[in-house]
């Protein structure tokens, strides 16, 4: 991704926005719909009452009970019911004695079952008379067990009772006021608030308005219609059916959910989709109108931070590129996730990348984007060019605008690669295909390779994709470089100062190439390059050295 990928924790709205996602079952006068037993999928009842007096009788679990006990709310009660299905279809026993602990995780607001009518029909249970009458009994037998107490101390705990009661009812309806107003807004009886006007997160909290930019749409639209990078995913999932099917799969930074839905549609057994922006509302939403909730699990929250309903996958699926490959830093979390989670066996989709750069001279570039300032309707605004070298600029070069070979500078193993191996110095060289024409600067793409196995050798650093996809059946690659069709990562293009480096340059030239991350901003970028111009003069190599940023 060129801007991603999933704040920190969940607010008290969130959470009922994320319940609200499943309340919109219409309910069916005409049709009543069947209520699927807690402890038996295949028994199905007319109502409610005869469901919940089938598992006292049968199975010894009183929901009534369970809710009052443990003081449970709408929202609790809605994870519950989840939760005991969850340990039903996973074929583990439920606790005899449960506690909220058991079922605090968020992930419990998602359903077990498509249309549960037990969870739409959790509003009237509550307001029952069942639950009413089954207060009352406990507050009773309260009163009894306490009847040698003072009559002040019994009027102080009926007070505190009513209180009490009082505080869920109106929490309660809070609750309902919440989810409505959800429902309205996206249904579109509500304007959705612009991302200008949730305004942006300052120097401070970049870390957050990072993930927060990943919550609109317009983002991953862009992601979407790139076709290099969806089709290339696609491609190698459902050609590669055999290699998913029945696997437990993690995608990281799942955005819209398109990556896990495609292994999903591929035959995996489960899918877990974690991203920490709020856009996981909106996949959980389109997981479930395609009918795969059965197989995707969403988990809002950062891989370090979550924990997921498995202990190892088979599988780790994520496009957490970014510009240059490795801008906004997303790369760490796939690694703690393979090191976490990932079994000794188990593949990473994309398996390598490869870093490449080139020379560039293009005087028609440079006369439409630097020379320009100097002569704006006859006016010299040099003012605007301060700082126009020292950003790394992203845009779609040409072929035609490399000046010299281009050279493969780091080669990215993900199955052994190390978070601190991701800064770095690498050797870097380039024969010149016109060097009297000078040096404008420099272009830095990758390419990504998805291959079948972790066995399968990482490819050599001249390999190109359409090699890699002719070595084995199966395999799929592609390139952001110039010579393939744009995506929308383009290229990084780093322009040095004219008159720095010599205006006639040797055959070939020379020098390293440094990644690290900028200190002020983790996920920013700085890339440093010197160049030794070998052969410019009769007397030592020349050296020159710049450096740009990417944030």
């Amino acid at each position: 991704m060129s801007a991603r990928s999933v704040s920190e924790s969940s607010s008290a709205s969130s959470n009922v926005s994320d319940e609200a996602e499943w309340l919109d079952v219409e309910n069916d006068e005409e049709e009543a719909i069947p209520i699927v037993s807690l402890f038996d999928t295949q028994k199905t009842f007319p109502s409610w009452q005869e469901m919940l007096d089938s598992c006292k009788r049968d199975h010894g679990f009183d929901l009534i009970a369970t809710i009052r006990d443990l003081k449970l709310d709408f929202h609790g009660a809605v994870k519950l019911v989840n939760f005991i299905r969850s340990r039903v279809r996973d074929q583990q026993p439920v606790p005899q004695s449960l506690t909220a602990a058991d079922f605090d995780d968020d992930a419990y607001f998602k359903p077990v079952l498509d249309n549960d009518a037990l969870i739409v029909s959790l509003d009237e249970i509550l307001d029952s008379d069942l639950v009413k009458a089954a207060a009352d009994g406990a507050a009773g037998a309260g009163e009894a067990q306490r009847e040698d107490g003072s009559v002040e101390e019994l009027l102080t705990q009926k007070q505190a009772l009513e209180a009490e009661l009082e505080a869920v009812r109106t929490q309660f309806s809070n609750y309902r006021l919440a989810v409505q107003e959800t429902l309205d807004r996206r249904w579109g009886d509500d304007e959705e608030q612009s991302p200008a006007a949730k305004g942006k997160a300052g120097p401070e909290d970049r870390g957050n308005y990072y993930f927060e930019s990943y919550a609109y749409n317009d983002i991953h639209e862009t992601m979407l219609k790139d076709t290099v990078r969806t089709e290339a995913y696609r491609d190698f999932i459902y050609n590669n059916k055999d290699i998913f099917k029945d696997k437990v799969v993690l995608d990281i930074g799942c955005g819209t959910g398109i990556l896990s839905m495609f292994c999903a549609k591929a035959g995996a057994a489960r899918v877990i989709a974690v991203d920490k922006s709020d856009i996981i509302k909106k996949a959980t939403e389109n997981i479930f109108n395609n009918g795969l909730s059965d197989i995707i699990t969403c988990v809002k929250g950062g891989i370090e931070d979550v924990k997921l309903p498995v202990d190892q996958v088979d599988i780790i699926v994520s496009e957490w590129m970014g510009y240059c490959l490795l801008y906004e830093a997303m790369l760490p979390s796939v690694l703690y996730a393979r090191d976490r989670y990932l079994k000794p066996d188990g593949l990473l989709v994309p398996s390598s990348a490869t870093l490449w750069m080139a020379p560039v001279q293009d005087a028609d570039y440079m006369m439409e984007h630097i020379s320009y300032w100097r002569d704006v309707y006859g006016f010299d605004m040099k003012a605007m060019q301060e700082g126009i070298f020292d950003e790394v600029r992203v845009e779609a070069v040409p072929q035609s605008a490399l000046s010299g070979e281009p050279y493969p500078f780091k080669v990215l193993d993900l199955h052994t690669v190390k978070p601190e191996e991701l800064s770095f110095t690498a050797k870097w060289e380039s024969r010149l295909s016109r060097p009297s024409e000078g040096l404008d600067g420099f272009l830095i793409w990758f390419d990504n390779f998805f291959a079948t196995s972790r066995d399968e050798p990482v490819p050599e650093p001249f390999t190109t994709p359409e090699d890699f996809v002719k070595a084995k059946p199966g395999n799929v690659a592609f390139t952001t470089g110039p010579s393939g069709t744009v995506t929308h990562w383009k290229q990084g293009l780093l322009l040095v100062p004219q008159g720095s480096a010599p205006s006639k340059l040797p055959e070939r030239i020379s020098g390293e190439v440094t990644f690290a991350a900028l200190e002020e901003n983790a996920r920013a970028l700085r890339v440093d390059v010197t160049c030794s111009f070998e052969g410019q003069s009769t007397t030592a190599s020349q050296e020159k050295k710049w450096s740009w940023k990417l944030d």
